[in-house]
């Protein structure tokens, strides 16, 4: 195999496919991208059996050539290595050459480095996944689905089917939910596919956080294959393949309140960062508790207490409130993750007693939902 490169594209394409390559794997070669020089182009692997990640760099594009193929091929070099080297390169061209043994030979200007490769051949396949459950979805709105609800995963692997995100497909709609058993979050969105078809399928909250890694902002659709054990994100140039979580997931909808006794509008900054002051002396506590009570004349009081530290209170005016009195007490970075995933000026916060779950929305968008449970304190 031989060929030259441009530098940064290889750079953008290694940081790619180096998300999915993990160091403690059980099977060597996985350490490894793998790297496969055709007459179209250059593909780069990499994989840690959960996420496998493929990056194509074409030939040619837009008239400008990228890649000059004087031999195919293909080789597996250590990423960790390989990553560095080509980074710090000298020069905006780099040049490959694999020699007998998998030696393999990376010059760029006057430095050269000899790495030991390992024979491509032995580097396990990607899934081959036929395509009859297709949809798509432009990247940015990917992205934001995404933000909005991966980080209500579960951390803790006692109940390893949460720590994925429910992807449901029904209507002609797709709805995705994450939950650790003590928050809820959900969004939902259109999608172009057939109405009579319903699907259901746990993706891991890990594979989502690297997915939207690598996504770029732009409108462009990115294709989403489904398969019994697999999911393909398909986009310019580039294969995500993730493994679907094994089990059922656990029916949420009963979870979430359908009436409510109290209901706060509020100013979404103005609300955030009030929790977020309040939460300054409950931080190095494990719950980092904070207390809401609404008061007369629209106002609400925002309030911590640590007995070792000190407290802090705080009123901030409510846009509106109606129904009962309500003193309620629940997690302060719960509350801030649900409040930076919702987009929009102001939230309406529906209450159904002190013990309940309680839904917040944004005022003028109805697709996502947060629910929190609350915190026994009173």
């Amino acid at each position: 195999m031989k060929f030259i490169i441009q530098r940064n594209r290889l750079i953008d394409s290694v940081q790619d496919v180096m998300k999915a390559v993990s160091s403690r794997t059980t099977i060597p070669i996985l350490t490894g991208i793998k790297i496969v020089a055709s007459d179209q182009g250059i593909t780069l692997t990499g994989s840690d059996s959960d996420i496998s990640i493929e990056s194509f760099i074409p030939k040619e594009e837009n008239g400008d050539e990228i890649v000059e193929i004087k031999e195919t091929g293909g080789i597996v070099l250590n990423a960790k290595f390989f990553g560095e080297i080509v980074r710090k390169l000298p020069m905006d061209f780099v040049e490959f050459e694999v020699q007998n043994h998998h030696q393999t030979i990376i010059r760029s200007g006057k430095a050269e480095f000899n790495l030991n490769g390992l024979d491509p051949d032995e580097y396990p396949h990607l899934p081959q996944i036929s395509e009859d459950k297709v949809f798509s979805i432009p990247t940015d709105l990917l992205k934001s689905i995404i933000r909005q609800t991966v980080f209500a995963v579960s951390t803790s692997e006692t109940r390893p089917i949460l720590t994925g995100v429910n992807w449901h497909i029904e209507n002609g709609k797709l709805t995705c939910t994450a939950t650790d058993s003590h928050r809820l979050a959900m969004r939902t969105a259109p999608i172009e596919m057939d109405p009579s078809e319903t699907y259901n399928a746990v993706i891991p909250g890990k594979s989502l956080i690297e997915l939207s890694k690598i996504l770029d902002d732009s409108n462009t659709p990115v294709e989403i294959v489904m398969t019994e054990n697999q999911f393909l994100f398909k986009s310019k140039n580039l294969l995500f393949f993730s493994r679907r979580l094994e089990g059922n997931y656990p029916d949420t909808s009963r979870l979430i309140p359908t009436d409510s006794k109290t209901e706060l509008v509020l100013q979404t900054k103005e609300f955030l960062h009030s929790i977020d002051r309040a939460s300054l002396l409950a931080r190095g506590e494990r719950n980092n508790v904070v207390k809401l009570v609404t008061l007369e004349e629209k106002n609400i009081e925002i309030s911590s207490t640590t007995p070792e530290i000190g407290n802090v209170v705080e009123q901030i005016q409510s846009e509106s409130i109606s129904g009962e009195e309500l003193k309620i007490s629940f997690s302060a970075k719960y509350m801030m993750d649900a409040l930076r995933a919702l987009e929009g000026t102001e939230i309406r916060i529906h209450f159904t007693g002190a013990m309940r779950p309680f839904i917040i929305r944004s005022v003028d968008d109805d697709s996502i939902l947060q629910l929190i449970l609350p915190v026994r304190t009173f």
